[in-house]
């Protein structure tokens, strides 16, 4: 079951695709984060794309140091010559050695409970990694096509009533010292230092927001939202929720996100951002609980808690974004509801043995890969 919802999601990807999927065609694209959520589904569409569509396959570089990032069977590409995997950390210049069309930054620690954990690490892997990567990108300028920043929400803090949904003209309302400021501050400059080498080198550079973008892919054991709440609900634990439970947010499935984000490089607009989610179904995060017992046949219950202290506090009380940008400019149209969505995501789980409470103790470690591919 969990291995036909991931290739029906890619499929459906690919199917959003119908209009960029040639710029594709008989290019090397190398993505940063490539073993991390967001990371293995857009290589995972690249395969698809080459196997289905372009009638000259694209080459892929694949790149993570997988401190976060892991190892899955759905998304194997061993055997595959179109996929070149490199354990290699963008803190560092990379050993390319081949002209780049397009190149995604999508490596970075995104859990609040990782960069509170690790928070120069956070730091380093969005400031040095932009940079690194964008001089890359400029190494290839004759070749480069476009390049893509992941930059998060986070950025925008916790907006004023007023500017919810949240438009990318709104500067944001941060914290330079918070608990969450490594991430969120980390993100902000590593949009201007994009935005810089746009208008200095004049690179097809760009910037995406996602916004709590979920489904098939994400480990349990992050502490994001949504992998908790399956987790407890699928072992009919109580679902714990932090505060009074009043804080909202959208949720965008990884098959509209992923359709954003490849629009956005291959159309968007050099030194320009872009809000990637799904403005529908605004929820608060006991509704959000109460849905999953719901979901789950009411086998669960939720629970008001205190924030641990191994989580930021800061936590926005709001977040929906404005889409009026995206849509316009490049056609973009989330189609999956918070509900189709999470049963997609909670069928996925239910076959995965991280979500099997039994198992957690006696499932073995991903194995880092140590050596450096050749490219």
């Amino acid at each position: 079951m969990s291995v036909k919802i991931v290739r029906q999601d890619i499929a459906a990807i690919a199917e959003g695709l119908k209009h960029e999927a040639k710029k594709f065609e008989g290019k090397t694209i190398l993505i940063s984060g490539g073993g991390g959520f967001l990371g293995k589904y857009i290589v995972g569409t690249l395969c698809y794309l080459n196997d289905k569509v372009l009638s000259k396959p694209c080459r892929v570089i694949s790149v993570d140091n997988f401190i976060t990032g892991r190892a899955h069977p759905h998304f194997n590409y061993k055997g595959r010559s179109d996929i070149i995997e490199v354990w290699g950390d963008v803190t560092h210049p990379l050993p390319i050695r081949e002209p780049v069309h397009y190149i995604l930054h999508a490596a970075g620690l995104a859990s609040p409970v990782y960069y509170k954990k690790f928070p120069l690490e956070t730091i380093d892997s969005a400031i040095l990694g932009v940079r690194n990567l964008l001089e890359l990108a400029k190494a290839n300028a004759d070749n480069l096509e476009g390049f893509v920043f992941f930059s998060s929400s986070e950025i925008y803090g916790d907006p004023d009533p007023s500017a919810v949904p949240t438009p990318e003209t709104y500067h944001g309302y941060v914290s330079s010292i918070g608990p969450r400021a490594c991430y969120d501050e980390s993100k902000r400059l590593a949009e201007t230092v994009t935005t810089v080498y746009v208008e200095k080198y004049g690179l097809s550079a760009k910037i995406v927001r996602p916004f709590n973008v979920f489904g098939p892919g994400m480990g349990h054991d992050d502490r994001r939202v949504l992998p908790m709440f399956a987790f407890r609900a699928l072992n009919k634990r109580p679902i714990p929720v932090h505060g009074d439970g009043h804080q909202t947010r959208t949720f965008c499935y990884i098959t509209d996100a992923t359709t954003g984000f490849l629009k956005v490089l291959v159309n968007g607009r050099p030194g320009e951002a872009y809000n990637i989610g799904n403005s529908d179904n605004e929820i608060s995060m006991k509704d959000l609980a109460e849905l999953f017992v719901d979901l789950e046949g009411g086998r669960s219950k939720v629970e008001l808690i205190p924030y641990p202290s191994t989580y930021p506090a800061g936590e926005p009380q709001r977040r929906c974004p404005d889409l009026t940008k995206v849509k316009k400019e490049l056609a973009f149209q989330p189609k999956v509801s918070l509900r189709t969505g999470l049963r997609r995501f909670i069928d996925w789980c239910r076959s995965e043995d991280m979500y099997k409470e039994k198992l957690i103790k006696v499932l073995p470690k991903t194995p880092a890969i140590k050596k450096h591919a050749r490219i």
